[in-house]
């Protein structure tokens, strides 16, 4: 009865939802390890290794394993609930037993360092070889040279670690959900629209408060209702919650998880024979070493941080000038620079909201950028049942009519959700076991009353265009392997393709389609768009500072040796930030350690400066399709083809320069920062 033992008989292999219940789980991941290790068992008794009974075999192994972990971490992020907690809590420190008992096992790593050391030889395409290289690679990371009682080491850290990180997510997302700011009085409220009163008073009745206002946290800090919210009082409190979450003496406390973490962290690495965690990191990333990070961050601090405090100069006179008697707080800067903005700019991004309406932004933007540029069509499909009742399914086609795949699309928030956006898979593209994907994107945009428009922020709108960036990259895969299907890559340049495809949000054809009033279907005023495009590098140097502070405090506790001790996680925050000259009190870290779910519960360790490493990239690939016609099917077609088609399947750097047709270039991405 196990629903994951085989593959899906449903189209494109999508998960057999209706017949997956929370008692599936466990039983099924059991049964998956067990399949996976008896197809190592078989590897090793296929006689001489080779590249087909060898390295194919486990590209081929843990079918049903994938199966299940695709979509029960979907459900632990998107949907939860208690049992999940209790399974994710059990099964995290076994899967990361399960993946050592694979990645340690040295009869089979002699195998796979057999066919690499004659790989040249094999007269295999270039697919193929580079996959060998990346097993061995993988294989070597993972601890496969390391002596008999230093594995054993190994696999105790990485079951500790598993341990910690579950419980980290856990703890924030139920602290998150305690943080939410009462409002027993509406009047508080005032500043902001119908719509978001709305949609406060439907979260607080989800609860079972009803007459009341509920304004829920999101995961970074700050709050998209600072921007509009008049009362000061509400908005100091609303940020103090903010800054709180995961860092308060109560259960949800991720303050000591996160000193055993980063503790753990550099034990293993100084085990697999680095300084500390950040350089074992950072050897499989298209960066090569700290040194080179520190060298990018540092070329833009300085300025980000002048712009923040010139920002913060022009708040404090509108301050002043309104005899507001306050110091420039952080709970005053998000409200206060839509003023300053539609002082100078004649911008108010709060009025965009009418007109930027979720299925209209989706359908005549996001969907149809993609068939501008690559020709591919989406086609709602009522009748595929889907994870979650709000999460909707879409057929993907080609310009011919073939099928490429299936895209979720799941965008409103519930209690039940960690915070934040992202985009996941759970069938990855590839030839050699005949798939095709199927990949979904999760939001947290607040759900509107029954019957009513679902506004996006200028912000959502373009966190959306960003997480369909990389569903393309999953989407368009057409890889052998799936070792390297769609967003497969290094995680400092996965983040490139989505931060590129946010370009089409303000295109002018783009948002010619799109962007227009719910109510009265009138274009977005043109004049809107200009003044838009003056302000460019209007709060950048917010920002960026705010960026650059998370990206510095990661590196920071993930430069640590394993001698040194941390016991006072706010104090070091605090050094690490001013340290690199980025200590501006109204301009707070993007993340503070106690809910920087990136690096403690996901991927990013050592890692969060990926995303404006990327942004070297972005930026100046938008420079590349303004100079060569921008939205065309035949530049669409080039991206495709050169770039997103691959996944990880050759070096990303490469992939880039084919595509470009030149190395990178830092300038275009400080010109749109404000930086030069």
């Amino acid at each position: 009865m196990n629903p994951f033992a085989n593959r899906s008989n449903q189209p494109y292999e999508l998960p057999p939802f209706d017949a997956i219940s929370d008692a599936d789980y466990l039983p099924a991941f059991y049964d998956g390890c067990e399949r996976q290790l008896a197809e190592v068992v078989a590897i090793l008794e296929s006689g001489a290794p080779t590249f087909e009974n060898t390295i194919v075999a486990l590209e081929k192994s843990g079918g049903a394993l994938n199966r299940m972990l695709s979509v029960f971490f979907n459900k632990s992020s998107s949907d939860t609930n208690p049992v999940i907690d209790a399974i994710e809590e059990e099964i995290s420190p076994k899967l990361a037993a399960h993946s050592d008992a694979i990645h340690l096992n040295a009869e089979l790593f002699e195998r796979i360092q057999h066919v690499y050391e004659v790989r040249h030889s094999l007269q295999l395409d270039d697919e193929s070889v580079w996959l060998i290289d990346r097993y061995y690679r993988d294989f070597v990371h993972a601890g496969a040279k390391l002596g008999v009682i230093e594995r054993e080491q190994l696999k105790a850290l990485n079951e500790k670690l598993s341990k910690l990180g579950t419980k980290f997510g856990q703890n924030l997302l139920n602290d998150t959900n305690d943080l939410a700011v009462l409002v027993e009085d509406v009047t508080l409220l005032e500043g902001l629209e119908a719509g978001q009163i709305e949609s406060a008073a439907a979260a607080a009745s989800s609860r079972g408060l009803e007459g009341k206002w509920l304004i829920t946290m999101v995961n970074y800090t700050g709050n998209p209702a600072l921007e509009a919210l008049e009362n000061r009082e509400l908005r100091e409190r609303v940020m103090t919650a903010s800054l709180a979450k995961g860092g308060r003496p109560n259960d949800n406390d991720n303050r000591a998880l996160l000193l055993e973490i980063v503790k753990l962290r550099a034990e293993r690495a100084h085990l697999m024979g680095f300084k500390n965690h950040a350089d074992y990191v950072l050897s499989q990333q298209t960066a090569g070493n700290t040194e080179n990070v520190h060298a990018m961050l540092r070329q833009i601090a300085p300025a980000a941080v002048a712009n923040a405090k010139a920002e913060g100069a022009a708040i404090q006179a509108i301050i002043d000038a309104e005899r507001g008697h306050f110091e420039l707080a952080s709970w005053d800067w998000a409200h206060y620079t839509e003023r300053v903005r539609l002082a100078k700019y004649n911008v108010d991004t709060a009025k965009f909201k009418p007109y930027f309406e979720l299925e209209r932004v989706l359908h005549d933007g996001v969907f149809w950028a993609a068939n501008r540029l690559f020709g591919i069509t989406f086609t709602q499909r009522p009748d595929l049942k889907s994870y979650h009742p709000e999460a909707r399914i879409w057929e993907v086609k080609d310009d011919r009519g073939g099928a490429l795949g299936l895209y979720i699309g799941d965008f409103f928030t519930r209690d039940s959700k960690r915070g934040g956006a992202w985009m996941s898979s759970f069938v990855e593209q590839n030839h050699l076991l005949g798939q095709l994907p199927v990949v979904f994107n999760n939001m947290n945009v607040p759900k509107p009353a029954n019957g009513a428009a679902s506004l996006l922020t200028f912000d959502e709108t373009a966190t959306l265009f960003h997480e369909f960036g990389h569903a393309l990259h999953g989407l368009l895969s057409n890889v052998t392997y799936p070792r390297f299907s769609g967003t497969s890559v290094e995680r400092d340049f996965v983040e490139f393709p989505s931060q590129v495809n946010e370009m089409w949000m303000l295109w002018p054809e783009v948002l010619a389609n799109y962007a227009k009033h719910f109510e009265t279907g009138e274009a977005l005023p043109t004049e809107w768009v200009d003044n838009l495009e003056r302000a460019e590098t209007f709060n950048q140097g917010f920002e960026t500072t705010s960026y650059l502070a998370a990206a510095v405090l990661d590196l920071a506790w993930h430069s640590l040796t394993p001698d040194q001790v941390i016991d006072d996680v706010e104090s070091f925050e605090a050094g690490a930030i001013a340290g690199y000259g980025l200590d501006y009190s109204p301009v707070p870290t993007r993340y503070r350690s106690s809910y920087f779910a990136h690096i403690f519960d996901g991927g990013y360790s050592a890692g969060y400066y990926g995303y404006i490493w990327s942004e070297v990239l972005d930026a100046d690939t938008v420079d590349w399709f303004k100079a060569n016609g921008g939205l065309t099917r035949e530049n669409g077609q080039r991206f495709r083809d050169e770039l997103l088609s691959r996944g990880g399947s050759t070096e990303s750097m490469e992939m880039y320069e084919q595509f470009t047709g030149r190395k990178a270039q830092i300038e275009p991405l400080l010109k749109r920062r404000g930086l030069i």
